[in-house]
């Protein structure tokens, strides 16, 4: 592949942000599945917050049901995982055909969950999906520049969700160190005052989780 143009770029940058972003908050939603299903109180409104996604919710049954599935709903995962497809399908030249159908397969997955008694199977089929985008995504796009943009949108994305859902420094730190290198050698235009700051913020002796989320948000 020769020039990369700025759409393209952008196109890449965001396929690795929505890629991610489905594959994180699906997790996240694995874990909680459990314990809303047996609980008296409801803790979707405290996910919602962690998340910081509107509470639009009027049950727990309600959240379990449109959180993922809810097309219309801007915050849903379904609506990201769409996201990411459209641009994936822009980006077929650039990422391959092969590359491009695993999110497709994974669309698939979550069509099939919509609809099924015991969603959880399918959805860990989506999950096995997004694992074999980046898998393949890795293995057969040659271009260097266009790997390293999509890893940077993945690596700066779970860096943001892991800052808004309070991980650990260990785990911030090692998703950070992940993260640099991706995004200096993207060829992107960066901020780099805010890439450093996000890391001395995560290597700090206290973690302003706030301050992480606004720097991150602010490097590309």
């Amino acid at each position: 592949m020769g020039i990369i143009s700025v759409e393209q770029a952008d196109h890449l940058y965001w396929l690795g942000r929505y890629t991610e972003r489905v594959y994180t908050t699906l997790r996240v939603y694995f874990q909680s599945f459990d314990t809303m299903i047996d609980e008296k109180a409801d803790s979707y409104q405290k996910f919602c917050e962690s998340v910081d996604i509107p509470n639009i919710y009027i049950s727990k049954e309600d959240f379990l049901k449109r959180y993922p599935f809810d097309p219309d709903n801007p915050d849903s995962i379904i609506s990201n995982l769409n996201r990411a497809y459209d641009n994936a399908v822009v980006l077929r030249e650039s990422i391959g055909s092969e590359t491009l159908s695993y999110i497709q397969l994974a669309i698939y997955d979550m069509n099939k969950a919509s609809i099924s008694s015991s969603p959880l199977i399918e959805l860990q089929q989506l999950l096995d999906h997004i694992l074999a985008f980046w898998g393949i995504a890795d293995d057969s796009i040659d271009s260097e520049q266009v790997r390293n943009i999509i890893k940077a949108g993945k690596r700066i994305e779970r860096v943001d969700i892991y800052a808004r859902l309070g991980a650990s420094k260990g785990e911030l730190t090692r998703e950070v160190h992940r993260m640099f290198p991706r995004v200096i050698k993207s060829g992107i235009a960066y901020n780099e005052t805010k890439l450093k700051q996000v890391k001395e913020l995560v290597e700090s002796s206290s973690l302003d989780y706030y301050m992480i989320v606004s720097n991150v948000e602010a490097i590309i």
